[in-house]
């Protein structure tokens, strides 16, 4: 996906609200304001509300302070704590206006509050306010995460999700798997046909590796110069091997012309690792782990992928 259709598909999309609060009349009102304008789900109490931030990840968060088990300050504190969810907008609602209370709201990462009784006009505007903010938040956000040469996620972004998903495969108790990437001879392809064409060539293999990744949670990125990088989350080695196979020959297929490459056309390697992630166990190490493979794959001739898997203990 280039920049430009990153920003139309934000500005396009209906915005998500999460309705929080014990009392289900309060939740049917701000729920009549706002049905219209935007996706809504509702929780009734604070961990059911962490839960549905994890699930859905709403845009806003509408939260009541005070409800039984865990306080809208503490949901608000837990949401910021945890890079996951930290971004979305917390939009504290209160039957009271204590400035001191509101000072502990904003320094726990709330964008604003709203007070009760509910004025429908005044909250649907500053709910409004703020969901513009996050949206222009979520486009500069997402040109910062995009290689401006491929379109691809760049390596920040790269470095960002992998945590995140690691973390995930760690409470499903599923296999992670990383594909890195190295275009063939790419210095020769530089050397004979010049650095725009060079350009050109990379955004030819970015977007027919990119194509052929069919699920939305894959992801791909430029991880530096002619390298590239795959995360196959919920994947073991066995299916990784066979999916950067299936790419590295879905680069030869593209045809690009390379003369001073043994096979006379751009080709890839293809570094594959995977693992059950374990909290105890550094991320690092399975992007270590593919890289290896990777200088496995040249040293053997190149166009070709080898794999291993990380046994844990």
């Amino acid at each position: 996906m280039t920049i430009n259709e990153l920003i139309e598909a934000k500005r396009t999309n209906k915005g998500k609200i999460l309705i929080v609060d014990d009392q289900p009349l309060n939740i049917k009102m701000l729920h009549q304001i706002f049905r219209n304008d935007y996706e809504l789900y509702m929780a009734t109490n604070g961990e059911q509300a962490i839960e549905v931030c994890h699930k859905m990840q709403p845009d806003i968060v509408l939260l009541d302070i005070e409800m039984p088990g865990l306080s809208g300050y503490e949901v608000c504190q837990k949401l910021k704590a945890d890079p996951e969810t930290a971004g979305i907008g917390v939009i504290f609602v209160t039957s009271h206006f204590n400035e001191a209370e509101e000072v502990k709201g904003f320094q726990l990462g709330a964008v604003d509050f709203i007070h009760k009784p509910i004025n429908p006009i005044i909250t649907s505007a500053r709910v409004k306010n703020q969901y513009q903010l996050k949206l222009q938040t979520d486009v500069l956000h997402s040109i910062a995460m995009v290689d401006s040469l491929t379109g691809v996620a760049n390596r920040r972004q790269f470095e960002q999700r992998l945590p995140e998903i690691w973390r995930q495969c760690c409470r499903a108790q599923s296999h992670l798997a990383v594909i890195m990437f190295d275009v063939d001879f790419f210095k020769r392809y530089n050397d004979r046909y010049g650095h725009q064409d060079g350009d050109r060539c990379l955004r030819q293999v970015a977007a027919g590796l990119s194509k052929l990744l069919k699920r939305p949670c894959d992801i791909i990125a430029r991880y530096g110069g002619e390298e590239f990088i795959c995360i196959l989350p919920e994947t073991d080695l066995a299916g990784a091997v066979y999916l950067a196979q299936v790419m590295v020959d879905g680069v030869k297929s593209l045809q690009i012309e390379h003369m001073d490459s043994s096979y006379g056309v751009i080709t890839v390697s293809a570094g594959v690792a995977s693992i059950l992630p374990q909290q105890d166990i550094d991320w690092h190490a399975l992007v270590e782990a593919a890289d290896q493979q990777l200088y496995l794959a040249k040293d053997g001739g190149r166009n070709r992928v080898v794999g291993t898997d990380l046994v844990t203990v």
